[in-house]
C-alpha cells in the first residue's frame, strides 16, 4: 500500500491524501478528501496544479468534512475527467451544496469585478482566477454518496469505509478504511479529517477509534494548548461590552459553515445567562444562513446544552435581535452603520466574500472591534491582520487598521494538542505509523514529538508534500 501527500502537508490547507492499493492483481487507486489550498498567490498557483496521474484512473474519494480546505477542489478533479463516487456523511453532504455553490460564485464574481476595474483603469495586483464553475459545481454533486456514521460500505473488493463522528464541524468524520491487499495481511488505516474539541460548543466530542494500522492526523493546534472556554467567554464578554460602550462595531469573520454557528450559539447562551445585554447581531453571508438552518435541521446532531440554548432562544427570540441578510444591497446598506451591531460575515480568512467590504467600512474607526475566531493561513488577510499590519490593501486601496484586534482562539472547532493526544490515546496498541498533517511545520513537529516521547510511539512521520510512502 501506498499513500501519497498532495496537500496539507508542511502546511494547513489543501488536504490531498492518495491510497494506492493492490486488489485481485490491479492497482486501485483512492483519495481522501481534495481540498483547496488557501492564502496568497502560491495557493492559487497549487490549486492550478494538475496532478502527476489521470483523473480517470481515481476509483473514488472519501471526504471527511465539508471544509473549502478538504473539499473545495472536487469540481476542479470532476472536471478533468473523475467519474467515480464521492464518499462522505449525509450532513457533509447537505453542507457542499451550498458551500461549493458558493465557492464558484464568489470566484466567478471576483474575476467580474476585477475585469471590470481592468477595464476601468483602477484594479492594481494580481488577477484572480476561477478554478471553476457553477455548472461544474452541479454535475460533481451528482457523484455524491452519502453514509451514515457507522455504516460500513465496500469501496472496491478488499476495501470497506465507515465514518465516525469527528467533532469539529457538523457532518465531519473520520474515515476508517479497512484494506485487504494482495499477499498482505489486512490493514486498518484511519484518517482523522480534522479532530473537534472535546467540550466545545455545538459539536458532541470526537469518537474514539480502538485500532489502527496507519493513521493520518491532522495537527492545526499541535504545537498549543487552547484557552479554556471560560476564559474565551471572559474576553469575548469584556471586548463586546467595551465596544458597545464606545459606540463602535464588532466585526467577527467567520467560516460560514461551523464557526458562524457556534458564535451564535455562545452570543445567544451569554445572553441567556446574563453575561450580555441584549444584541443585535448581523450575520452577513448567504451560505453562514443556510448552513444555519441546516444546522437546525440536523439538531438531534447538537451536543446537549447547545440544544438546550437553541430551545431557549425559540422561546425567547426577544432577547437577540438576530438578522440575517438576504442580499447585496442590504449588505452594503450595513456598512453605514457606525455603532452597536456585531457583524459576524464570511469568508474566514478574510480573502473574499462579504466580509472584506465590511472590513474596509470598519478597519479605519479606533472604536471599532475585529475579532478574529478561526485559523488564519499565512498569506491571507486575516493572518495580516492577527500580525497587527498597519495598513492592508483592499479593492486597489490602502486601508488604515485603526480598529482593535482580537484573536480569540479558544473558539477553534480544532483539538488543541492536549486534545489531540487525548483522541489518539484511544487507540488501543501502538499503530505501525504515524503521518502528520494539516499543520504549519513548528505545530507537526512539536505534536509529533509529543507522540513519541508521550504515547511512545516509533514510526512518526511529518510527510513532505508530493512524497509517498510504502505502508
Amino acid at each position: 500500500m501506498k499513500i501519497q501527500f498532495f496537500g496539507a502537508a508542511g502546511e494547513v490547507t489543501g488536504s490531498r491524501h492518495s491510497v494506492e492499493v493492490m486488489l485481485s492483481g490491479r492497482l486501485r487507486h483512492f483519495m481522501v478528501d481534495y481540498g483547496m489550498f488557501q492564502g496568497g498567490r502560491e495557493a492559487t498557483n497549487k490549486n492550478l496544479e494538475p496532478l502527476p496521474f489521470s483523473p480517470k484512473d481515481l476509483d473514488c474519494v472519501v471526504l471527511t468534512h465539508a471544509h473549502i480546505d478538504h473539499s473545495g477542489l472536487l469540481p476542479r478533479l470532476c472536471a478533468q475527467g473523475f467519474s467515480g463516487a464521492i464518499y462522505c456523511t449525509n450532513a457533509t453532504f447537505e453542507l457542499l451544496k451550498i458551500l461549493l455553490l458558493d465557492s464558484a460564485h464568489l470566484q466567478r464574481s471576483d474575476v467580474e469585478r476585477a475585469e471590470r476595474k481592468i477595464r476601468a483603469g483602477k484594479w492594481h495586483g494580481e488577477i484572480p482566477v476561477a478554478l471553476y464553475s457553477i455548472e461544474e459545481v452541479e454535475m460533481t454533486l451528482n457523484q455524491f454518496q452519502p453514509l451514515d456514521y457507522g455504516q460500513v460500505t465496500e469501496l472496491a473488493p478488499g476495501v470497506s469505509l465507515e465514518f465516525r463522528n469527528a467533532g469539529h464541524i457538523l457532518g465531519s468524520a473520520i474515515a476508517i478504511m479497512d484494506i485487504s491487499e494482495d499477499g498482505a495481511k489486512k490493514k486498518r488505516c484511519v484518517f482523522s479529517g480534522d479532530i473537534g474539541m472535546k467540550g466545545k460548543v455545538l459539536m458532541p466530542d470526537p469518537d474514539l477509534v480502538k485500532d489502527a494500522d496507519v493513521v493520518v492526523v491532522e495537527s492545526t493546534y499541535g504545537d498549543r494548548l487552547h484557552r479554556s472556554l471560560q476564559d474565551t467567554e471572559d474576553e469575548l464578554v469584556e471586548v463586546i461590552s467595551s465596544t458597545m460602550t464606545a459606540h463602535g462595531n464588532v466585526v467577527m469573520p467567520a467560516f460560514a459553515v461551523g464557526r458562524t454557528q457556534e458564535i451564535l450559539f455562545l452570543l445567544i447562551d451569554l445572553v441567556k445567562r446574563g453575561r450580555l445585554p441584549h444584541l443585535s447581531i448581523w450575520v452577513d453571508s448567504p451560505m453562514a444562513t443556510a448552513a444555519t438552518h441546516l444546522t437546525q435541521h440536523f439538531f438531534s446532531q447538537l451536543d446537549g446544552s447547545s440544544q438546550a440554548t437553541f430551545t431557549w432562544f425559540k422561546n425567547n427570540q426577544d432577547a437577540v435581535d438576530l438578522r440575517f441578510i438576504a442580499d447585496v444591497e442590504e449588505s452594503k446598506a450595513l456598512n453605514k452603520v457606525k455603532g452597536g451591531a456585531i457583524i459576524i460575515s464570511a469568508s474566514g480568512m478574510c480573502d473574499a466574500g462579504r466580509i472584506v467590504h465590511h472590513l474596509a467600512s470598519n478597519l479605519p474607526r479606533t472604536q471599532n472591534a475585529i475579532v478574529i475566531t478561526g485559523f488564519q493561513a499565512y498569506g491571507s488577510l486575516g493572518r495580516r491582520l492577527v500580525d497587527k499590519v498597519q495598513k492592508v490593501r483592499l479593492f486597489g486601496e490602502d486601508v488604515p487598521v485603526k480598529a482593535s484586534i482580537h484573536t480569540i482562539g479558544g473558539l477553534s472547532a480544532h483539538a488543541d494538542q492536549a486534545g489531540l493526544l487525548d483522541w489518539l490515546r484511544g487507540f488501543e496498541r501502538s499503530p505501525k505509523t504515524v503521518f502528520v498533517v494539516h499543520g504549519e511545520p513548528e505545530s507537526s513537529s512539536v505534536l509529533a514529538k509529543c507522540i513519541r516521547d508521550e504515547l511512545h510511539w516509533e514510526n512518526v512521520i511529518i510527510p513532505e508534500h508530493l512524497h509517498a510512502y510504502q505502508c
